[in-house]
């Protein structure tokens, strides 16, 4: 299937620099750029109105296509608070840790099977928090990690269905062929994903007064990958490395013990795969490894309900007391 004809060449400083995105054009039956050669003189042009190559090089950049391997990823950054009248403030960091394997079937999909952990920490000191000063309410909370076992969706030639959250999305957009968003930045190539829900609250503010942030959720999550092109055009490939930058908009977290409170919270950080689990930080890989080693390895097999870390929330916790007054 032809492909974009591609923008021309940008210095990979600029590129990175996240300079002006350039599109490329997508017309049926356009040249196709002249693909960098491998060491094996082994080609895959980029073809970023094929479905199947969309499969292809998706399965190859959330996991690895050759079989018993998989990949861990890591991901840092901010979490801050959104309210009304007053600045977007900074409240404390992240640490993500994933482990994502992809299974090929015999239909030529893939199982994207996974299980993956946030940690949070403070600001100030850098340690992995247990407890934090709620700098909004005044109060102190206990810190609940987040360990989402497992987060699987499937990747074939059309757009998976958003995740059901356990049957509390009820969202079923019609079959769509994968065409995803890809750019050409010089000698990067750069890949958006982004997706936006709002779907109900599995934590009923009538039962979870202190938790809820109210009977629905919005929730929003946009990556943005960037790649060799070299590496994404060279089949001896089976994982593609990269890297790239994470948002996510979300209701507070419940252990904030916000009562309802009007606003939200607006996660920003960095992200790549990384070879093997020591490429994390240390104190990353400790509590990995302290309290939850089975996320040292990923999901060998499909196994459902695939649940965000609201509902996994409301599975493994229990409503707080009203806060004492004083």
């Amino acid at each position: 299937m032809p492909m974009n004809t591609p923008t021309p060449r940008l210095s990979r400083r600029h590129a990175l620099q996240g300079g002006a995105a350039l599109g490329l054009a997508a017309a049926a039956g356009a040249a196709r750029a002249a693909a960098t050669k491998t060491s094996s003189g082994k080609i895959v042009p980029l073809a970023f109105t094929d479905p199947v190559w969309n499969r292809e090089t998706r399965a190859r950049l959330e996991g690895d296509t050759a079989p018993g391997k998989f990949v861990h990823g890591y991901a840092t950054g901010v979490v801050h608070s959104v309210r009304d009248n007053e600045a977007v403030k900074p409240l404390f960091g992240f640490e993500v840790f994933s482990g994502i394997r992809v299974l090929r079937q015999p239909d030529g999909s893939y199982q994207r099977l996974c299980r993956e952990l946030i940690f949070y920490r403070n600001l100030k000191t850098g340690e992995m928090m247990d407890s934090w000063e709620n700098v909004l309410t005044g109060e102190k909370v206990r810190v609940v990690d987040v360990a989402n076992d497992p987060f699987n969706y499937v990747i074939s030639e059309f757009f998976p269905d958003p995740p059901s959250y356990g049957g509390l999305n009820k969202d079923k957009p019609p079959k769509r062929p994968l065409l995803l968003k890809w750019d050409l930045l010089g000698d990067i190539v750069s890949h958006d994903s982004d997706i936006h829900l709002y779907y109900k609250n599995a934590l009923d503010p009538a039962k979870w007064p202190r938790e809820s942030s109210g009977p629905m959720n919005r929730v929003s999550e946009l990556f943005r990958y960037f790649m060799r092109r070299e590496d994404v055009e060279n089949p001896e490939l089976t994982h593609l490395p990269h890297s790239g930058v994470w948002s996510r908009i979300t209701p507070w977290l419940p252990w904030m013990l916000m009562d309802g409170a009007p606003g939200h919270i607006y996660y920003k950080g960095k992200f790549s795969s990384i070879e093997t689990p020591d490429m994390a930080p240390p104190a990353v890989l400790k509590r990995v490894q302290e309290r939850w080693p089975l996320f040292l390895t990923a999901p060998d097999k499909w196994v459902e309900p695939s649940l965000s870390s609201l509902e996994n929330f409301a599975r493994t916790e229990k409503p707080q007391p009203p806060r004492a007054k004083t």
